[in-house]
């Protein structure tokens, strides 16, 4: 089951991109009290509160605030939900939104709850226009993400060292065309 996320979910974000960082799969600055993750933290806080994140451009220093809707997972046993083990954040993107964030609870991993979530958040509002994922390709856990991108619609379009770019097979040609431009990320960049 998801909820929307709000700030009162930020203890929950914080310690799942926090875990996700040691793990490879998030920025590595993440797992530590570093200017940069302060500085993330402080935008996430704010967006949970509002709805929008304020990020800085890194070619040019500006400030620019981008929607980022979020939710949080929390299995349904029986019924009865349990406690928040999941979530996942958007980010507006030129056509519709890119799945820009999600993590699940080490202890809630293996036991089908990813799909379950991954699959959920894709049927929300800005899910049904998340043409592209992005992904850390050194993260310990970016075989089993790139599994279940594939089995929801995705397949991998895009590649550098650092980060893979997961297609849906119904995006719209301009999402395609957007990733397959020249500039867009390719192996060896």
């Amino acid at each position: 089951m998801l909820r929307p996320a709000t700030v009162v979910d930020l203890p929950l974000f914080r310690a799942l991109i926090r875990d996700g960082a040691l793990r490879g799969s998030f920025d590595r600055d993440f797992a530590t009290d570093s200017p940069a993750a302060s500085e993330f933290f402080a935008s996430l806080r704010q967006a949970l509160a509002t709805g929008y994140f304020v990020e800085k451009d890194r070619q040019t220093g500006e400030l620019s605030t981008i929607a980022v809707p979020g939710y949080v997972y929390m299995p349904d046993s029986g019924g009865a939900a349990q406690r928040p083990t999941g979530f996942g954040l958007f980010k507006a993107a030129a056509v519709g939104y890119e799945l820009w964030l999600t993590g699940i609870d080490a202890g809630s991993r293996g036991q089908g709850y990813g799909h379950a979530m991954l699959a959920e958040l894709l049927r929300t509002p800005p899910g049904r226009t998340a043409y592209v994922v992005r992904v850390e390709v050194s993260g310990q856990d970016s075989a089993t993400i790139d599994h279940l991108l594939v089995a929801l619609g995705y397949a991998r379009a895009n590649a550098t060292p650092q980060h893979a770019w997961y297609l849906r097979n119904d995006a719209p040609e301009q999402v395609v065309l957007r990733l397959n431009a020249p500039g867009a990320p390719r192996a060896g960049r």
